[in-house]
């Protein structure tokens, strides 16, 4: 099937490992000409080269981080047709261990980062009539998951201001959907403490998911036979969820 990517443009946060660098590289492999970013200099230049993208190294948890990056990416890309927004997971704790600065810090690095970075983009894509817009969020926005308070308060939260864009632009050719990540096998699980071998025993498919996997679904999402689907959360989860 061709997808349609060849010549399109985009923008992948967080994209120096994990989701975001499986997705960026599966965009340049069908021909788009991609950008990322990360707060690591010497690892987003790195996986920028491994990748054939541009680099530019952005913090989006800090005030005024999008705006320079949206610039840059603008300037070297030429626009920006596709953008993923991938901003990472919040720190894992429990309500009571949650503080007030723990929760502005997680708002503004997951929420406003996300309205600043769709915000930036959507004026080009609406020009154009065309565009995606890809958040990845998490199944927490469906199903609370243990210690991930934060996660599971703001998630929801982005798939209704998703649900809600996604009605207003996509008469302009514009899609917007969310991509709920299950448990797959990045750094992210070790950083929580993880066990993979119990986590994956609670997964239908008796597997933790593939980075790649889930690029596959965003890459198709970002294509053009997926013009039709919009305002949805779509999970890429082996089976985990169950209320959905």
């Amino acid at each position: 099937m061709d997808l349609g990517l060849k010549g399109r443009r985009a923008l992948v946060t967080g994209a120096s490992k994990g989701l975001g660098k499986a997705v960026a590289a599966a965009l340049s492999a069908e021909g788009a000409a991609v950008a990322i970013c990360a707060r690591d200099p010497n690892r987003t230049q790195a996986a920028a080269r491994e990748i054939g993208a541009v680099g530019i190294v952005a913090d989006l948890s800090v005030v005024n981080g999008v705006e320079p990056l949206l610039r840059q990416a603008i300037e070297r890309l030429g626009g920006i047709d596709i953008l993923v927004v991938n901003t990472g997971g919040p720190l894992g704790a429990n309500f009571d261990g949650v503080t007030d600065d723990m929760w502005r810090q997680a708002f503004e690095g997951l929420w406003i980062s996300t309205v600043q970075l769709i915000r930036g983009s959507l004026p080009g894509m609406k020009k154009r009539r065309w565009g995606r817009i890809l958040v990845v969020t998490s199944v927490s926005a469906v199903e609370p998951l243990p210690n991930l308070a934060i996660s599971n308060a703001l998630r929801p939260g982005l798939h209704g201001l998703l649900n809600d864009l996604s009605r207003d632009v996509a008469k302009h050719g514009v899609t917007v959907n969310a991509l709920m990540p299950g448990y797959t096998a990045t750094e992210r699980l070790r950083d929580l403490g993880i066990d993979d071998a119990k986590v994956a025993a609670t997964v239908p498919a008796q597997r933790l998911g593939r980075p790649e996997e889930f690029a596959a679904l965003a890459t198709f999402l970002a294509s053009e036979p997926a013009g039709y689907i919009c305002g949805q959360a779509i999970a890429c989860d082996g089976g985990y969820l169950r209320s959905i």
